[in-house]
Formats: C-alpha cells, structure tokens, sequence
C-alpha cells in the first residue's frame, strides 16, 4: 500500500554546533558550517504529512509553541509551529488520525501539546483525536526522564491526556497500513526510524536523530546528546549500508537544507557513504 506524503517545516531553531558533532573537533566541522556568535548552528524540525484514503497520518511534531522567551532566546526559536504548517497545506490538526513519534524529545515530540487559551495555563492536546505511536522503551525512558540531559523530556508534552492516547510499540512492526516503524537506539535507547511506500514507487524512511542533517553522514558526528555514542554511530552506518542497496529517500529531521536525500557510495573513500539531493 502506497501513501501521500509531505515535507513539513515546523520551525527554525539554533543548537549549539560543538554539541552537535560530539568528539570532532571545531577545526573539522567548521569546514562543513560557519556557527552564529553564540557557536551554534541553524536546525529544521522537519515532519511528514502522509495521507491515504482520507486518513492523515503525522509523523514528528517538532518544539510546538510553548516555550517562553527565554527559551526562545536560547534557542533563536522561530516563531511557528507544526500546527501552522498543517495550516499552510490546508490540513486541521483535529483531523489527524494518527500521530508517530521517532522519540520524546522536546524537539521531536513538544508538538504534541500546545498553549492553552483557558485560564489554568494547562497545555492543550495538539491532535485531539489522534492515536499516538511510540516505542515502548522510548515512553517509559520519558516518564522516567532517563536522559543525558535533565529538560528534554518535559511534563507538558506527556500529559496525562497525551497517555490516554498514546499506543506503544515493542520492536520493529508495522504500525499502520504500509507504515512500519524499527528501533534504531543509541541518541536514545527507544528512539525509532519509520519508512513507507509512496505513490512514486519510493521507499520513504524518515530519518531521526541517528542522522539528523547531512554533516552527520561522518560515522564520527555523533551528538554529545547520544545516551550511547557507540551505538549510535553503529547504526548509522547499517542505515546508510540498508538505504545505498536498496535506494531508499531518506528524509532528514534536522536538516537546514534539502532534508530528501539519497545514499550513495563515496568514490573517495572506500566503505564510506555520501548524500545526494533526491
């Protein structure tokens, strides 16, 4: 079964660049991308809209639009979020039928919820009638906040209305009519990949932080943010070995630039992998 699909682009926001590519050194990446002032490098929270017989279908819904201004400072967050990008594309967030999550990260997952108009400040679901896909491990990890970093899985995104709906996953399945999610651990240890049919004949795999723009293509630019930096980079390279044989486009969560790409081998460096514009 093949789907509908498009790119979504729920908002600029700045991170630090040394935190983005771990051990390499700033000498090295500073080949690849000229950081702000504050050294931090310009992301995208990129999402897909999937649409097949009337039923819509998000995956990832980016920082969403709750952070206050200081947040928004540290961040150089631009002002918008996944629901105006719905919008853009005529698509209303309450007509969402299900909702997948690659993990629960503020960035991936705090779109979920947004600011609330009544009076108890309380954040209001995003997708009121949407089912809720994540890998088990993932969800437990959040409500526990097991993380290297003590305010990336917050309260206001995994509310007790957002549990209701929520469906977890154990493993590699197929959540969905032709929509199959697998584990690919190491930035953290329930964190999945998704991938999909399209109605061009593409194998479409959403690509999430094992790969979150192109510069991290080097089996080294692991995250300092990455519960198990090994891992992680493990990963990365069987998914640029699995989408270079079986010519998958790879969609990339962060990337700045043309987040749809291809994988091919590098002529220059034996075993290697580079990214081409899809």
């Amino acid at each position: 079964m093949t789907w509908n699909w498009t790119l979504l682009r729920a908002g600029e926001f700045w991170l630090d660049a040394g935190a983005m590519f771990g051990i390499i050194p700033k000498p090295v990446w500073q080949r690849w991308l000229t950081p702000d002032d504050a050294n931090r490098m310009p992301l995208q929270q990129n999402s897909l809209l999937l649409e097949k017989d009337g039923k819509l279908v998000v995956i990832e819904t980016g920082i969403g639009d709750k952070f206050g201004d200081k947040e928004r400072r540290i961040y150089n967050l631009e002002d918008r979020a996944i629901h105006d990008a719905l919008h853009e594309v005529d698509c209303a967030p309450q007509d969402v039928d299900a909702v997948i999550l690659t993990h629960l990260h503020f960035d991936h997952a705090g779109g979920l919820t947004r600011r609330s108009a009544n009076e108890d400040d309380r954040p209001d679901p995003t997708f009121p009638n949407a089912e809720i896909i994540v890998q088990r491990r993932e969800w437990e990890d959040a409500i526990a906040n097991r993380s290297t970093m003590h305010k990336t899985y917050l309260p206001n995104h995994l509310t007790p209305e957002i549990a209701e709906r929520v469906r977890l996953v154990d493993g590699a399945e197929e959540v969905l009519d032709g929509v199959s999610v697998w584990p690919v651990p190491g930035h953290t240890w329930g964190q999945q990949a998704v991938r999909f049919n399209d109605d061009s004949g593409n194998t479409v795999v959403f690509v999430p932080d094992v790969m979150p723009t192109r510069f991290h293509v080097t089996p080294t630019a692991c995250m300092a943010y990455d519960v198990e930096t090994w891992t992680s980079q493990q990963e990365r390279i069987q998914l640029l070995a699995q989408a270079a044989d079986a010519d998958w486009l790879l969609v990339l969560v962060h990337e700045h630039g043309e987040a749809r790409v291809r994988v091919r081998p590098n002529p220059d460096k034996p075993g290697a992998h580079m990214l081409i514009d899809a």
